[in-house]
């Protein structure tokens, strides 16, 4: 029954000896009662010192306790929890170290807890931090007692043993509380999946401010891998007074009742409906598009959107990988394309993690299944495409504002075109085209990206070598710190046309500064034998030479230079610039090369 990141295992529950049932309103509500050899424990008044004493029968639950489904997005909890104000009492209750007897550890416990939620919570972190899942007793039943108190001093259980100790805890702290089952979407859940039989799961609802709350201190304590061997305390504040249009999420009690839930459920829906991984809430996610967990796509194509209320990162997993699909990063949420390229199921996962966040850790969130019956071949993406594609809300950040091209994708029919962007300050760019095959090496990449900067407007113009789809990928420095470049998004380029061939631009060295920038001639490739007219637009410099077979000064007229070259006999053409009229040597900027005759 335990989370394995989030899912848990599947386990029989005991049956129950006695049921019994009470009118609500006209309702029929029926209430399960342990089995014969706890019944006489639950309900016998015992006195253990001042204000310890067991609890009544607890009522079932009425129209006061139910919430409206689906969610409506107000709180994660089924009432006001400020977690600031638990800080001290956390803090105690996990230090508490008593095991010789559930009623004196709860006394310990109490010391710090005045209110019945301070109670609940003490007896919560308490659990949750101190019993691990019993992962051999799963496998082995026999070696199994989920009886409190053999639960409190082995230190560890399957999901019964938790509700029972947690039970027992609040019965003696003088709290309403019960153990209710039902079928969880746990370990080894697979999605689409149906639930018949036994229930195979077993959570709590205490009864704080005159309505009843749902709580799981098995999903709240920690996880289990994937192959079931390992227990790994993580505690998991969600499944603590979680509200009830969440909670059936993936908890489905036998008692329609115990939903808290107005209209309730039916079996069939919740077999059917999302699964949300307690993450998803966690970090301000609010829904997702489609809200079926098996989508099939159309012409090839799967879409899915998830909402949320803060700036979020995303990524995902089709089938293990993060390809075949392109992910855009909206404001309040994110976009994401898959093209699966073979016919059949697949696993789609999604992740995301808070900007804030110091870790660069993205949590799994959300898992689809993908039908698919046709491929779209021509939706192959560049290997080198990294997600999220496009500018977003990040890019904003990263001081790229106003681009030209929202979208993620530019085509181009003659295998040209130009992004542009207001840039924050202080920011040094670097771009670089990329594809699939060898066509184009790292070096060759920059060569078909031309950086023009005038003041705080950056102009990139891509020309591309041939058709096919490639990556222009845009990184940066601050100007200030001359470090390494850091990576910051990525557009898509295609083209489709065959007879696109350009050649690169001129190769730059480092005298060749952001604000330069080449009028003509802009092909990196000069024909031989030829008179090239060269326009450069350059500021505080004293001379520009255009060296061929021979050399020939440009003359200037205001910040242009001007003036022709000859490019017979010779297969390079460099441009040469003096910086100060006092010096005498000259600083390649620019190389050109010279067809072949």
């Amino acid at each position: 029954f335990l989370q394995a990141g989030q899912r848990v295992p599947r386990e029989p529950c005991k049956q129950t000896q006695a049921v019994t049932s009470y009118t609500n309103e006209g309702t029929q509500v029926t209430v399960e009662i342990h089995p014969k050899d706890t019944t006489p424990q639950l309900f016998k008044k015992l006195s253990f010192g001042k204000g310890f004493q067991r609890t009544k029968a607890p009522r079932p639950p009425g129209g006061e306790d139910l919430h409206a489904y689906p969610w409506d997005r107000s709180s994660l909890k089924s009432m006001p929890v400020d977690l600031q104000q638990f800080e001290k009492l956390d803090a105690y209750a996990l230090k508490v170290n008593v095991t010789n007897s559930v009623e004196e550890l709860v006394k310990a416990l109490l010391k710090q807890a005045r209110t019945d939620l301070e109670k609940v919570r003490a007896i919560w972190m308490w659990i949750c931090h101190h019993i691990e899942y019993d992962i051999v007793g799963y496998h082995n039943k026999s070696q199994l007692s989920t009886r409190p108190m053999d639960v409190l001093q082995k230190g560890k259980s399957i999901c019964e043993g938790y509700a029972e100790l947690f039970e027992q805890m609040c019965s003696i702290a003088g709290i309403q509380c019960m153990k209710l089952s039902g079928h969880c979407k746990g370990y080894g859940y697979k999605i689409g999946q149906t639930f018949t039989g036994d229930s195979d799961h077993t959570w709590n609802a205490v009864y704080l401010d005159g309505r009843w709350h749902l709580l799981d201190s098995t999903w709240g304590s920690g996880t289990v891998d994937d192959s079931f061997t390992k227990f790994t305390f993580r505690y998991n504040e969600f499944y603590f007074l979680t509200h009830p249009a969440l909670f059936i999420n993936n908890h489905f009690p036998d008692n329609s009742n115990w939903q808290l839930l107005k209209p309730t459920l039916m079996l069939k829906d919740f077999e059917n409906n999302m699964l949300y991984k307690s993450k998803f809430y966690m970090l301000g996610l609010l829904a997702s598009h489609p809200e079926t967990s098996i989508i099939s796509t159309v012409n090839g194509k799967a879409s899915v959107s998830v909402d949320c209320r803060s700036a979020t990162l995303f990524t995902f997993e089709l089938k293990g990988k993060d390809e075949h699909g392109l992910m855009t990063l909206r404001k309040h949420g994110m976009k994401l394309d898959v093209y699966p390229q073979k016919t059949g199921s697949h696993k789609l996962q999604i992740f995301a993690r808070p900007i804030k966040s110091s870790e660069d850790l993205y949590e799994c969130v959300l898992e689809y299944v993908v039908e698919c019956k046709s491929v779209d071949k021509a939706m192959r993406f560049p290997k080198d495409l990294n997600q999220p594609v496009g500018p977003s809300w990040f890019t904003e950040r990263q001081g790229f504002l106003r681009p030209s091209h929202p979208d993620p994708i530019i085509h181009t029919n003659d295998g040209r075109c130009s992004v542009t962007f207001t840039l924050g300050k202080d920011i040094s760019v670097l771009a670089s085209l990329y594809c699939d095959g060898s066509s184009l090496a790292e070096d060759k990449g920059r060569r078909h990206v031309m950086q023009i900067r005038r003041g705080n407007q950056l102009e990139l113009k891509i020309h591309l070598p041939h058709a096919g789809n490639f990556v222009l990928k845009i990184f940066t420095r601050k100007k200030s710190d001359p470090g390494n470049y850091s990576y910051i998004f990525n557009y898509l380029i295609t083209c489709l046309n065959t007879e696109v061939k350009w050649p690169p631009f001129p190769q730059s060295y480092s005298k060749w500064v952001d604000e330069y920038e080449i009028l003509e001639p802009v092909s990196g490739l000069l024909p031989a034998n030829r008179n090239v007219h060269f326009k450069l637009k350059m500021h505080g410099i004293a001379k520009v030479l255009v060296q061929a077979e021979d050399t020939h000064a440009l003359t200037q007229n205001r910040d242009y230079w001007e003036g022709t070259c000859n490019t017979s006999g010779c297969r390079e053409v460099f441009v040469m610039v003096h910086e100060n009229a006092n010096h005498s040597f000259y600083s390649q900027v620019l190389k050109y090369e010279v067809e072949s005759q």
